[in-house]
């Protein structure tokens, strides 16, 4: 099994507000301005219009890219919706490479930052730090290459795809577009969990933080079975020495400035997928 930590968002480059960690523990990743999307005024997050925190705390935003789609509730969904999300050029040309398929969990992560209203409004918390947090996972049941001359025919036999916006800009949005559909359920071996195959996590803790406290949100605390001196291949872009640093039961690492896609390829490490489906199962409820 693979599992990769894929970057999305608002970053520094698109949107430069960090994606809110609400007061009471609830996450949600804005998702990027761009032109190959929707009106932001078309999604809601937990039954209220997303549109007024984005406003808050960034001011106006038109059109988004709703990717990941995780969230069945987001907008209105034909039968048949699964989560699905869309990579494109040479971020989708490394997840080829390192070997990603079916049954592999992309881990979404992003930057994140409290939050609280005062006077009406939300505002960022000014004490609170800047972190990369995940939010979301998906596991993958079907992947689908959109090429850019058939993208309509992807819409015939998957309708409720339509509007994902690597089809629905299939022509234009760039080269190797390809489409991660979701598993019904989490599975391990031959086994489906009572866990959905992707969502966002619903409460925030402080397990689902990459970032090692009092650090700059790209120093990273993880796991040391993560580590390459435990005998774990080296995370995808990370396969230098000097990343690394084993702590105890802790490996700190230090992520590369550029790149959305990290992948780790852990085999049937038995603590590696211990920690994917804890992580996953306790957060998704």
């Amino acid at each position: 099994m693979r599992i990769i930590f894929s970057r999305k968002g608002f970053d520094s480059q698109y949107g430069g507000v960090p994606s809110p960690l609400l007061p009471d523990g609830g996450l949600t990743s804005f998702p990027i301005p761009s032109r190959y999307g929707r009106p932001i005024d078309d999604l809601s997050f937990r039954g209220r219009p997303l549109v007024d925190l984005v406003n808050d705390l960034k001011g106006g935003v038109g059109t988004v890219h709703l990717d990941p789609d995780l969230e069945a509730d987001c907008v209105p969904r034909q039968p048949g919706w699964l989560p699905t999300f869309g990579q494109v050029g040479g971020a989708q040309s490394h997840l080829a490479n390192e070997g990603v398929g079916v049954g592999d969990v992309f881990l979404f992560f992003g930057w994140f930052r409290q939050v609280e209203q005062h006077q009406g409004r939300w505002r960022y918390v000014r004490s609170a730090p800047h972190i990369h947090s995940l939010f979301g996972w998906l596991q993958v049941g079907e992947i689908i290459p959109v090429p850019k001359a058939f993208s309509q025919d992807v819409c015939v036999r998957y309708p409720w795809l339509a509007d994902h916006p690597h089809v629905q800009h299939g022509t234009t949005i760039g080269t190797n577009n390809t489409l991660y559909v979701a598993t019904q359920h989490l599975t391990f071996g031959r086994r489906p969990t009572n866990t959905a195959g992707a969502g966002m996590f619903r409460r925030w803790t402080s397990s689902l933080q990459l970032t090692e406290p009092g650090r700059s949100r790209s120093r990273w605390l993880l796991p040391s079975w993560m580590s390459p001196e435990a005998g774990m291949p080296a995370l995808s872009l990370h396969s230098k020495e000097s990343r690394w640093e084993t702590i105890g039961n802790r490996v700190r690492l230090q992520t590369v400035g550029k790149g959305q896609e990290f992948v780790l390829n852990m085999g049937e490490h038995r603590d590696g997928i211990a920690w994917v489906r804890s992580l996953i199962e306790s957060h998704s409820i």
